[in-house]
């Protein structure tokens, strides 16, 4: 009989604002080497892996080529244009801003793949990448003339295949909140109930609210964190209804946030002092973490920069890897990575002086 084979390897793979990294290490994460940059000097906006296929792919943004999808099949080494490229049909009059994001669908459909991007898009590929599609039934929703751009644009940032029922998926949008389709992308409803958003007339509309980061939990689907521009807050029924989780926080805002792959109940964030002061609060990098849904928090500090800290960590730039003790890593705008293996109890860095950090993923292998 075959042996399973164990996993030997974990990389971190890294998008920043002048191109793309990956660092390797063994499983005891001691020690890492830096590959790399892809796409030196461009935009990365997303860097990741596709753990069914080991496909690499990158989102990036040129000042003067646009915005294009790359993916390497060989661990980097070289990369080419998803294709057909990815983009907007003639007739609806859209270019194509941002890629944002890039998604693996489930273990059962491997050739699922799911695109956010700016302006409020979702693409799908049902061939691996090769062939893109518009899922109208968000982008074209009802409510559209109601979504705002946020500051980084009108953007699907979020998109969380639920792994329990295979017609369901989540999307977050910057500025216009959480949607749930339950047939598979048909149609989406907005699922905004309990949330704020204390920068319009109606505090607590139908949408328009401006998630920034959204995590499922790591057993329980239906149990769901987010991060958003006007607090903290959690869904214990599938995104029916949000609760505030924010008390015992520094401040409401943030951008980045994590869950922790085998804990339930157990979520990180990275507080800033407001949307006009984007940095972390009382000039030091401080992580929050809940191993109860949000009822309580718990200042992290050790190993981390404790003076004259004025950057601040970006939607995407917050990961967990899934070893069996699960490292937590953050990456700031000013290029610096840290990491605990300790559930965050302490940290250590792992790499400084790259380019403004945009996207951090962990994969293990």
């Amino acid at each position: 009989m075959q042996k399973s084979l164990q996993p030997k390897e974990v990389k971190l793979f890294v998008g920043t604002r002048k191109g793309g990294f990956a660092f390797s290490s063994d499983m005891r994460r001691k020690t890492w080497q830096i590959h790399g940059p892809f796409f030196a000097g461009t935009e990365m906006n997303y860097l990741g892996r596709d753990a069914r296929t080991g496909h690499l792919w990158a989102a990036i943004t040129s000042a003067w080529w646009g915005t294009d999808l790359q993916v390497s099949r060989n661990q980097g080494k070289t990369w080419q244009k998803s294709s057909n490229g990815i983009g907007f049909a003639k007739d609806r009059g859209l270019n194509l801003s941002r890629i944002w994001r890039v998604v693996p669908d489930r273990n059962s459909r491997p050739d699922v793949l799911w695109c956010g991007a700016d302006p409020g898009a979702l693409f799908r590929s049902d061939n691996g990448g090769k062939d893109w599609y518009e899922v109208t039934g968000l982008t074209q929703h009802s409510t559209r003339e109601r979504w705002q751009p946020g500051g980084g644009g009108l953007m699907v940032h979020c998109i969380l295949p639920d792994p329990a029922n295979g017609n369901r998926v989540y999307a977050g949008i910057s500025a216009a909140g959480c949607f749930r389709t339950d047939d598979d992308g048909q149609s989406w409803q907005p699922l905004n109930k309990g949330v704020l958003a204390d920068f319009a007339a109606k505090k607590y509309p139908e949408v328009g609210q401006c998630v920034h980061s959204m995590h499922l939990s790591a057993s329980n689907p239906d149990l769901l964190f987010q991060q958003n521009h006007c607090g903290v807050y959690s869904s214990r029924n599938a995104a029916e209804e949000w609760t505030d989780i924010s008390e015992g926080l520094p401040s409401r805002f943030g951008f980045a946030s994590v869950v922790h792959p085998h804990q339930a109940e157990t979520m990180y964030v990275i507080p800033e002092i407001s949307s006009e002061q984007r940095y972390v609060c009382d000039s030091a990098l401080n992580v929050y973490r809940t191993r109860n849904g949000g009822k309580t928090w718990r200042k992290l500090t050790r190993g981390l920069p404790r003076k004259n800290v004025y950057t601040q960590v970006l939607r995407h730039a917050a990961t967990t890897d899934t070893c069996e003790d699960a490292a937590v890593y953050v990456g700031t705008t000013n290029g610096a990575i840290y990491y605990s293996r300790d559930g965050g109890n302490s940290w250590e860095g792992l790499a400084e002086n790259l380019p403004p950090i945009m996207s951090l993923e962990a994969s293990v292998a």
